[in-house]
């Protein structure tokens, strides 16, 4: 993904699904969620509802959009589906008043906290907030984590016959000229995030990036780290054999390219490090009720488990799987689901404070 931190994401996951038997196991999940009553009710008699920048090829938005509305028998309405965060928030504050206001965001967690200090979202629990990671959500409720993704490994076993399972693996001369990033750290989030991952494994933080810095500094200065940002076509011409980037985009070539390229995804255990996107109610929507029984959807394990049917992890997804929700066979096309439990999120202070170290850092010591 090539924009910058705070816009909303360009590439095309929603297309990226669960083959096979995979699929029909999920098929087999998507009944009425049990949500509460009243809140069900509420949002029926509101009839409609107004979403704004949801691509339906996105996180598997569209399948999401079509259940919950013949579900519920709601009228959605999805708005600039390709906007960006801070759009989504001038819109709250442009349309207030109107009917074609947005009722619910979807926005990165600066945004979902900017949002909040402005008083501009209704504070809502849904019923499954116990199970949302602490982390991923405002004490008060006024926002909710709803996916995530987590930095992975995609590695082309054409050319790499051992496959890396640490960043410590990366260092290794057998992997000169093979190691990449999905575009520029300063620029482009999945790599900025993959250069977090790599500090968590070497000894930082989610206050202290400059080991990941250093590490990739080391790999560039030994030949393993190339300046060049993977996209789907280095992958198919085996251009960038392994590919630091997000698991949802890295489990995605697995399908895209089978038979072309026999392509491995692994999640480093050394650096589990993830970055969310959240839900939030807007305060001066028209249709309230209807946003509390989408919120309730969402977080739900059927609105969870079509975020996943799109790669995209379910913010719910370690109390799922202690709970046997999530089908074997689809637990067993992803990574070892265990190291999901170790995964960190950093907040937007925390995210603002590495972006001006990797500024100031990132270009003398690395280059690209």
């Amino acid at each position: 993904m090539k924009k910058t931190l705070m816009q909303r994401k360009s590439v095309r996951v929603g297309l990226l699904m669960i083959a096979g038997t995979s699929l029909a196991a999920l098929a087999q999940t998507m009944t009425m969620p049990n949500l509460p009553a009243s809140v069900v009710t509420a949002g029926k008699k509101d009839g409609s509802l107004n979403t704004i920048a949801l691509p339906p090829d996105w996180a598997n938005y569209g399948e999401i959009i079509s259940t919950f509305e013949k579900m519920y028998g709601l009228n959605l309405t999805n708005a600039s589906p390709n906007i960006s965060s801070a759009e989504e928030l001038q819109a709250i504050r442009s349309l207030k008043g109107q009917k074609r206001a947005p009722d619910v965001v979807d926005v990165g967690p600066a945004f979902a906290i900017s949002g909040t200090g402005e008083k501009l979202f209704t504070p809502y629990k849904p019923s499954t907030w116990a199970s949302i990671p602490a982390d991923a959500k405002d004490k008060d409720g006024h926002w909710v984590g709803n996916y995530f993704g987590v930095i992975s490994f995609g590695v082309n076993k054409n050319i790499i016959k051992n496959v890396p399972k640490t960043w410590a693996d990366l260092a290794k001369p057998e992997y000169k000229g093979q190691v990449a990033l999905n575009g520029n750290p300063l620029s482009a989030q999945a790599a900025f995030s993959a250069v977090w991952s790599a500090a968590l494994a070497n000894g930082g933080s989610l206050d202290n990036i400059q080991p990941g810095i250093d590490f990739f500094a080391k790999l560039k200065k030994m030949g393993n780290y190339i300046p060049v940002g993977a996209t789907p076509a280095t992958v198919q011409t085996g251009q960038t054999p392994i590919v630091a980037d997000w698991d949802y985009l890295n489990l995605g070539y697995s399908k895209q390219f089978a038979g072309k390229v026999d392509w491995s995804v692994v999640v480093p255990n050394d650096g589990v490090y993830g970055s969310h996107y959240a839900t939030a109610i807007s305060a001066t929507g028209p249709n309230q009720g209807a946003a509390k029984l989408w919120e309730e959807f969402i977080t739900s394990d059927a609105g969870q488990m079509l975020f996943l049917k799109g790669y995209a992890h379910p913010i719910r997804f370690n109390d799922m799987v202690k709970r046997g929700v999530i089908p074997k066979d689809v637990l067993a096309s992803l990574p070892d689901a265990a190291i999901y439990q170790k995964v960190r999120f950093a907040t937007p202070a925390q995210v603002t404070k590495a972006q001006d170290v990797l500024k100031a850092q990132w270009a003398a010591k690395v280059g690209q």
